[in-house]
Parts: structure tokens; C-alpha cells; sequence
């Protein structure tokens, strides 16, 4: 009960950013659509955000946490302190350089992050002078990471939780700010968007100091130490940071090779958008509870409930996965069309998002069962299996990515899709690989109750997915372009809650929660 208490704090938290986000990215969408201003703020947020997982939220996630977490076991509070302190300042360290560096390379760093870019001079531009103003970004983030590690291993949640709320409501008040001052679709609304990202950084390192200092466990800035504590972290650290990130970073490949296509980098992101509200929710919110979960567990010595802990998470993550997976796979189109296609947005548009979605729905399982199948691994100190199995996915997916790009077209598809379809199969490879490693290592077995309950979600789910088809159909000339929005809205929520879908899951739900006693 406690994984599932601590998974609904961060699940709750997430949901309540994640509707804040989508009202953001309406906002956006109204403004600017999936033009050359759209394009060039998704690459400029895209780039900090990517090495903010890379250096803060994979890294100690997979390094810092089971290293803070046997400090304070073992040590008590102080000790721990002190190890967050000195990873804290050499972090900080590290990151300045780094971020100087970035910002005047951009230019150059720009060829290989967007290669389409470089025939629309004015698009380039915008693009690097805005990810100039938003790097700074990288720095706060990952400091955030930090602490919320450190806030996670004496199970506070809510904090680390919260922080993505202030960035919605900050680039919310930037959308306000521009509109204030009559700024449209053009490169001046771009920049306030940039300045809104700088903004949310600090705001959300603020949240986050002030979690830790409330729990005693502020780090405090120290000189650098090139200490064991420090080189074991960095072992640890760097394969954790690209196994945590994999699928950021094969987001940000799918980008780099999407900028060849005119309006691709806007329609992945907005697609990527939706499919991230369940993988967020349920994915990453069970893999901030397991890590410190599993990891205390180990301390103790008590391997059985490390094992109920992991199937439990696997139970809970697929009970909600696998229906919104079925959901967005089936009916993609009315959901972009009601939430996106106003102003900037066209049906056209709405098109290309909604069939990137589809196909990016087909992957969703996988890419939250990484993040239920990864903290097995992190847990125990082992980052280099997790990055050897990245490193095959991202293979797969950079490979797929350029081949499928182009032969797409060829047999009359969009090239963009090509790119959706490599990523998914990534993401499958990679949860398939860290869950026969953690069965060949004997840390994972499907428990009795987990057995049973699987098939029950997957019948379930595609009975939900006929009613939800069904609905659609019926309710047809509701969701049509053109139809008032509230109209449409109504449509949307009558054809997602049609009765047998509903009556479907509320049989399926307490039948896989609660009909099988925990093996604990």
C-alpha cells in the first residue's frame, strides 16, 4: 500500500501538470501552429531538456540515489548530507562549463540537432538564439534532479512532483505576456517563450530548495573533491544518464531527422505531447517511487519485497497503460482535432499528428515497462547493462529512423511516419532486453497474482477499444471540423466514457487489483 500511496502522490501531482501542459500546448498550437516559430521553439526547449536528462534526472536517478540512500541507512543524516553536497557543487561545476560551451557553439551545434534547418536562415536563427536564452535551463533542472533524489530516498514526493507544474504555469504567464503585447506568430513570441523556459528553471530550483531545507537535508555549496564517493557516482552516473535517457533521446534523433521534413519536428512533438501524458503519470511517476523502494529493500536484505514491489508496479503500470494505449491507437484523430485544430492549427494538421499518434500509441507499453524494468538494475548498482541495451535500441531506432524516412515516400507514405514506426520498435527492443535480463539474473518472476491479472487487462482493453470505435462512429457528426468546440469536447468524453467501456473496466479493474491477495 505504501508503492501505491507514494505512486499516487506522484501520479496525481503529474496529472494535474500534465492538464496544465496541454492547455499550454493548445494555447501554442492557437498561436503559432506547426509553423517555422513552433519548429524552432521545440528544438530550442528540446536541447537543454535532453542534457537536463542526460546530466540530472537519468544520471542520479540510476547513480545518485542508491549511493544517498545507503549513506543514509548506514550513516544517518549528515553523512548523506554531505555526499549530496559534494555532488551538488561538483555537479554545478561541470554543468557552468558545459553550458558556456553549448551556448557559443549553438551555431554549430544547431547543423546536427536540425539539418533542415540550415535552408531556412530565418528559421535557424530564431532557433539558436533561442536555445541560447533557454540552456540555462540545463543547470537549474539538473540541480533539481539533485534534490529531488534526495527528497525521493526519505519518501517525500510531492515536491519533486510539483515542479513541473511551475514550468507550465510559467510558459502560461509567457503566452499571456505575448498575446499582452501583440505578438502573433512570429519570431518575438518565440523568444518570450525562451524567456519563460530560463524563468521556470529558477522557479523550479526554488520549489525544490525549499523541499530539502524543510526535510533537513539541504546540500550546501562545498569545493569540489575529486573523492571515491565522486568517481563511483561518475561510473555509475554516465551509463545511467544515456539508459535513462533513451527515450529522450530517441525523440531527439526522430527531431534531428524530422527537420528535413517541413512542419515533421511540430507534428512529432505535439504527438509526442499526448502519448506523454500516461507514460509520464503512470511510467516515470512507479519509476521515481520503485528506485528508492527497491533500493531500501536491498539494504535490508529482503529480497522478497523487492520481488512483490516489481511485480506489483508491473500490475499497476500495465492495469493503466495498456487502455490508454488501446484509446489513443483507435481514435486518434478526434482527440488532436478537439484538443489542437484552432487557429494556427489546421485539419491538415491535425492529419499528420493524429497518425504519428497511432503509431507512437503501439509503443507506449514499452516505453513504460522500461521505466518499471530499469530500477531492478539501478537499484543494484549495474548502469552499464541498462546503457548496453539503449545502445542496441538507439542502433535499432537511428538505423529504422533514416531508412524508413526515406522509404516511405516511396511506397506512399509520409516520411515522418517512418520515424515514429523506428522509435517504437526501439522502445520494444529495449524493454525486451532489461526484462530478460533481470529473468536470466533471477531478479524478476511474474508472481501468481501478476499471471493472472495480465490477460484480464489486455481482454478488457480491447473491449474498451471496440466501445470507444463505436462511440466514435455514432457520435461522428459531433466530432466533425467545424462543430463548435464545446460541442466537440462533449462528443470526445461521451464516446471515451461510452457504457461498455466503462462497464468493461469496472468489472476488469477490481478483478486485477483486488481479487488476488499480495504475495508479500
Amino acid at each position: 500500500m505504501k508503492l501505491y500511496r507514494a505512486f499516487a502522490t506522484v501520479g496525481g501531482l503529474t496529472l494535474v501538470s500534465r492538464v496544465l501542459g496541454f492547455l499550454r500546448d493548445i494555447a501554442l498550437a492557437a498561436i503559432i501552429g506547426a509553423g517555422p516559430i513552433a519548429e524552432a521553439f521545440v528544438v530550442a526547449f528540446r536541447f537543454p531538456n535532453l542534457f537536463r536528462r542526460w546530466f540530472g534526472e537519468g544520471a542520479f536517478n540510476a547513480a545518485f540515489v542508491p549511493l544517498f540512500a545507503k549513506r543514509l541507512e548506514g550513516e544517518g543524516k549528515d553523512a548523506a548530507r554531505m555526499l549530496a553536497s559534494q555532488a551538488m557543487s561538483g555537479l554545478a561545476l561541470v554543468l557552468l562549463v558545459f553550458s558556456a560551451m553549448a551556448m557559443i557553439a549553438m551555431p554549430w551545434a544547431m547543423y546536427v540537432l536540425a539539418p533542415g534547418f540550415v535552408d531556412e536562415p530565418d528559421k535557424f536563427d530564431l532557433a539558436v538564439a533561442m536555445s541560447r536564452i533557454a540552456f540555462p535551463y540545463l543547470l537549474c533542472m539538473s540541480l533539481v534532479a539533485l534534490l529531488s533524489g534526495v527528497l525521493n530516498s526519505v519518501g517525500r514526493f510531492a515536491e519533486s512532483a510539483a515542479v513541473s507544474i511551475v514550468l507550465n504555469l510559467t510558459l502560461m504567464a509567457a503566452i499571456a505576456v505575448a498575446l499582452g503585447l501583440g505578438y502573433g506568430n512570429d519570431a518575438r513570441t518565440g523568444i518570450v517563450l525562451a524567456w519563460g523556459v530560463f524563468a521556470a528553471g529558477l522557479l523550479q530550483l526554488l520549489v525544490l530548495v525549499w523541499g530539502a531545507w524543510g526535510a533537513g537535508l539541504l546540500p550546501r555549496p562545498v569545493r569540489p573533491v575529486w573523492s571515491d564517493d565522486m568517481r563511483r557516482l561518475v561510473r555509475l552516473g554516465i551509463p545511467g544518464a544515456i539508459a535513462g535517457g533513451a527515450t529522450q533521446i530517441n525523440i531527439v534523433i526522430g527531431g534531428m531527422i524530422a527537420s528535413l521534413q517541413t512542419g515533421a519536428v511540430a507534428w512529432l512533438y505535439y504527438a509526442d505531447r499526448l502519448y506523454e501524458l500516461p507514460l509520464a503519470i503512470i511510467g516515470i511517476a512507479i519509476g521515481v517511487v520503485l528506485l528508492p523502494d527497491i533500493s531500501r529493500h536491498l539494504r535490508a536484505g529482503d529480497e522478497a519485497a523487492v520481488m512483490d514491489a516489481q511485480n506489483r508496479a508491473l500490475e499497476l503500470s500495465m492495469l493503466l497503460t495498456i487502455p490508454a494505449a488501446v484509446a489513443l491507437a483507435v481514435v486518434p484523430g478526434p482527440i488532436v482535432s478537439v484538443l489542437f485544430e484552432r487557429g494556427k492549427f489546421t485539419i491538415d494538421d491535425t492529419r499528420a499528428v493524429s497518425a504519428v499518434l497511432a503509431i507512437f500509441a503501439l509503443g507506449l507499453p514499452a516505453f513504460v515497462l522500461q521505466k518499471v524494468f530499469q530500477p531492478g538494475y539501478f537499484a543494484r548498482e549495474d548502469t552499464k547493462t541498462p546503457m548496453r541495451f539503449t545502445a542496441w535500441s538507439l542502433g535499432v531506432n537511428t538505423v529504422g529512423s533514416l531508412g524508413l524516412f526515406f522509404l516511405f515516400p516511396r511506397l506512399g507514405l509520409s516520411p515522418h511516419l517512418g520515424i515514429a514506426v523506428a522509435t517504437v520498435v526501439g522502445g520494444w527492443l529495449n524493454a525486451g532486453l532489461l526484462y530478460r535480463g533481470l529473468v536470466q539474473r533471477d531478479h524478476f518472476r511474474a508472481d501468481r497474482r501478476l499471471r493472472l491479472a495480465l490477460p484480464l487487462i489486455v481482454l478488457a482493453s480491447a473491449v474498451m477499444g471496440l466501445a470507444l470505435v463505436a462511440g466514435t462512429y455514432q457520435l461522428s457528426p459531433w466530432l466533425a471540423t467545424g462543430q463548435p468546440l464545446g460541442r466537440r469536447a462533449v462528443a470526445l468524453g461521451a464516446s471515451d466514457r461510452s457504457g461498455q467501456a466503462r462497464a468493461t473496466l469496472r468489472g476488469a479493474a477490481p478483478a486485477v487489483v483486488t481479487l488476488f491477495p499480495s504475495e508479500q
